[in-house]
């Protein structure tokens, strides 16, 4: 299951770009906590904080234990961020203060383990889904899905049914959507579609002597 970390926070009164500009060059991250029968709360966090959260997990999708002014920390789902699309580095970021018997979507990595026998016979690997959308509790949510790609050979596959879930979570794609294939490599297809055109001339060679 995912971890939890406590990220220290502080309400913010006022609001306006100059002032969230000022925010980030001081080293705060504009932020909100909202949630289901409560009124959204504008809090700033540290953003080295919470991007040295982000690099140590394997993706956004994590819970915060939000120490708010100082009070009694309440959890939270990382719902969404914002990033300088120049820099890459943070600028926002939503939180969704989890309660009890709630459910939160989330997109969680999907990686594969051991190299396929048909990889080993000259195929390749090909991953369509890195990161799988699921449904669950917060208390159940993983931090990654693992799936044993070892016995697949060239032409098989894995799907999103065969993925061995966690109790508590549920897919939102079917459980026939492909998550990984070996196909036959380029290379073994070109020669193969040589060898046949060699066989034809030949045959017409021949029939041509006759």
């Amino acid at each position: 299951m995912a971890k939890t970390q406590t990220l220290e926070a502080e309400t913010r009164k006022r609001t306006g770009s100059g002032v969230l500009k000022q925010m980030r060059r001081e080293g705060s991250l504009p932020s909100v906590v909202y949630g289901k029968g409560s009124e959204n709360i504008n809090i700033k966090v540290s953003t080295k904080a919470l991007t040295d959260m982000l690099a140590h997990s394997a993706s956004e999708s994590i819970l915060v234990d939000l120490e708010i002014d100082g009070g009694t920390p309440q959890t939270a789902f990382l719902q969404s961020t914002q990033h300088n699309p120049l820099s890459g580095a943070l600028v926002h970021a939503d939180f969704l203060a989890v309660t009890e018997g709630m459910k939160i979507s989330a997109s969680i990595p999907v990686e594969l383990h051991g190299e396929p026998v048909g990889v080993k016979s000259g195929g390749i690997i090909e991953q369509l889904i890195r990161d799988l959308e699921i449904s669950c509790s917060p208390k159940d949510l993983p931090e990654k899905i693992d799936a044993n790609i070892e016995h697949l050979a060239v032409g098989d596959s894995i799907t999103v049914g065969d993925l061995d879930l966690p109790d508590g979570v549920e897919p939102v794609l079917a459980a026939d959507v492909l998550v990984a294939i070996v196909n036959e490599s380029r290379v073994t297809k070109s020669e193969g579609g040589e060898e046949e055109e060699g066989e034809g001339e030949a045959a017409s060679e021949g029939a041509a002597s006759e």
